[in-house]
């Protein structure tokens, strides 16, 4: 942070992870009426999946935050029985599942590969699961 703020310079002693929100997802009643609600009062440019909001990564690279609601019967979110699902930016997800799998992080399902980003799921100490995305966000642009 202090790098970030002030321009310190830090040392990266530590291999890269997780580099950002990816999206925040949750459940709803009626996304379609969700959407509609957050687009009149709060001015999200809404759409199908939610809303994509748009910011430059330390590098000014163009990134993406998602907020999605989904409908409260959704599977997606399995095995946790959880209302939400978080989503989290990551740096080279094959070796970073390899190295959580190797620290007794349970992983659900194989990895998953789209135009978009490559996707993994873990769950943590509590029974949330976590969504692993390495993006690509160019494909969004």
């Amino acid at each position: 942070m202090k790098a970030v703020y002030f321009g310190d310079k830090v040392e990266e002693t530590a291999v890269q992870r997780v580099t950002g929100i990816g999206g925040v997802f949750f459940k709803s009643d009626d996304p379609a009426a969700l959407r509609d609600w957050y687009n009149k009062h709060l001015g999200l440019n809404t759409d199908n999946y939610g809303c994509t909001f748009w910011w430059k990564d330390q590098q000014g690279n163009d990134a993406s935050t998602q907020w999605s609601p989904f409908a409260a019967d959704t599977d997606y979110f399995e095995p946790s029985q959880k209302q939400f699902m978080q989503n989290f930016r990551v740096h080279d997800l094959d070796n970073l599942l390899i190295s959580l799998k190797e620290e007794g992080v349970t992983i659900i399902g194989e990895p998953q590969a789209y135009d978009y980003g490559k996707f993994g799921w873990i769950v943590d100490p509590e029974g949330n699961k976590i969504e692993l995305w390495e993006p690509v966000d160019k494909v969004f642009l």
